[in-house]
């Protein structure tokens, strides 16, 4: 298949339409009753020839558009070339915790708080889903309000989102519902799949829309439900809450004109880093290498916190500047305004409207859950067995300050 194939097929498409509109004309016209037959006839042929071209533009249309949606976006000049250990570090915050008992990781320190319930989750869902419990819902509720509160005073328009999208939706986003180990579910009978990330949804709410220049820039922080598979997933870091198939998540969206995405995106990741920093953190922010950025990014970062439970640092959060790939393929664009000035005159200056342009659009993690409770759990966790909430969550939190051993009856 290529492109001169459908658009041989597209013209011979528009010869037949406009022969059709031919006939249909002269069918006005006050005819005798052999000629109307003849034209009847002709009528019906083209129509019939018409439905099975127009069939045939439609699949190879399709298929041309799934082909060209595995086609990644490009990469800016100053992403690392290679693998996961290619990635140049941008910032490292704070230093490890030093203990001086044991430590334990987030699965031991939940069970004997009771704030998990894994085995449960188990028979009811199936593995990698868990049960929240006590403090821990408390835990969850405050870290969704408190990073919502952040980004509302820093000028982003909060949503919550649908958890079902469209799955043409999905793909217009750049995610990939039907390859092999998709990390997507599909909703079997449907063209729908769960969500498994606002940056979908809120896209979509865009998609075949003319934002108005003066509107620039749309920020958005949403809250969702994320729904992912694991696929592939198996043997790496699956114990407990680091990889599962549910979790509630605040994510940051920003639609932008062209030239102002580079600092948008360094307004997210900025953003990002003052709010894991006002929780205590340690934690390193990479400039993701060139394997390593999925289809719609153009550039990542990402934000890994130490973990002393696992031992290693964990992804945190992500940030990405998608630039105009995904408005492409959803048909968000703008029309900028253009001023004209007259020397001649000292009128301000007049706005003339200048020729549609894609926006562009970027993403990035506010607040994954699981993985921040993981990160307080294990970064807090105390010799007596308690953890002490971070100062700003402690007011979402109903002003609680620290998850103790429940006593023994």
């Amino acid at each position: 298949m290529s492109g001169y194939a459908i658009c041989k097929l597209w013209q011979e498409v528009e010869s037949l339409r406009a022969e059709r509109n031919v006939v249909a004309n002269r069918m006005k016209r006050k005819l005798d009753p052999s000629e109307r037959e003849k034209l009847i006839a002709e009528g019906k042929h083209l129509k019939e020839n018409l439905v099975a071209l127009e069939e045939d533009l439609a699949q190879l249309t399709d298929k041309l558009q799934r082909e060209a949606q595995s086609i990644p976006n490009s990469t800016h000049p100053d992403v690392p070339i290679g693998g996961e250990d290619a990635a140049s570090l941008r910032k490292m915050f704070g230093t490890k915790c030093e203990f001086d008992f044991p430590v334990k990781d987030h699965v031991d320190l939940g069970q004997e708080l009771d704030l998990f319930d894994f085995d449960a989750a188990a028979e009811v869902s199936g593995t990698k889903f868990y049960y929240l419990k006590n403090e821990a819902v408390l835990l969850e509720m405050g870290l969704i309000n408190w990073a919502l509160s952040e980004l509302v005073t820093r000028g982003y328009t909060p949503l919550s989102t649908p958890d079902i999208v469209r799955s043409s939706v999905l793909e217009k986003c750049g995610f990939q519902p039907r390859a092999l180990n998709t990390q997507v579910y599909s909703i079997e009978g449907t063209d729908q799949c769960l969500a498994g990330t606002a940056e979908i949804p809120v896209g979509g709410m865009y998609m075949d829309q003319i934002i108005d220049d003066s509107l620039l820039p749309l920020k958005f922080v949403a809250f969702s439900h994320c729904f992912r598979t694991e696929a592939g997933a198996a043997g790496y870091a699956t114990r407990g809450m680091y990889r599962v198939h549910q979790f509630s998540k605040v994510e940051m969206f920003v639609i932008c004109r062209p030239e102002d995405s580079d600092s948008f995106h360094e307004e997210l990741i900025s953003i990002e880093e003052s709010l894991f920093s006002s929780l205590g953190l340690h934690y390193k922010t990479l400039d993701m290498p060139s394997e390593d950025l999925g289809a719609p990014a153009y550039r990542k970062y990402d934000v890994e916190a130490w973990m002393p439970g696992l031992g290693r640092y964990g992804e945190i959060s992500s940030s990405s500047n998608c630039t105009d790939y995904q408005s492409r393929r959803l048909n968000i664009r703008y029309r900028p305004a253009i001023e004209e000035s007259n020397p001649s005159t000292v009128d301000k200056p007049k706005k003339r409207k200048g020729q549609l342009k894609f926006v562009h659009t970027l993403n990035a993690t506010a607040c994954a859950v699981p993985r921040m409770i993981i990160s307080i759990l294990e970064n807090f966790q105390q010799k007596d067995g308690s953890i002490i909430i971070p100062e700003v969550l402690q007011p979402f939190m109903g002003g609680v300050k620290a998850i103790s051993p429940k006593s023994k009856q």
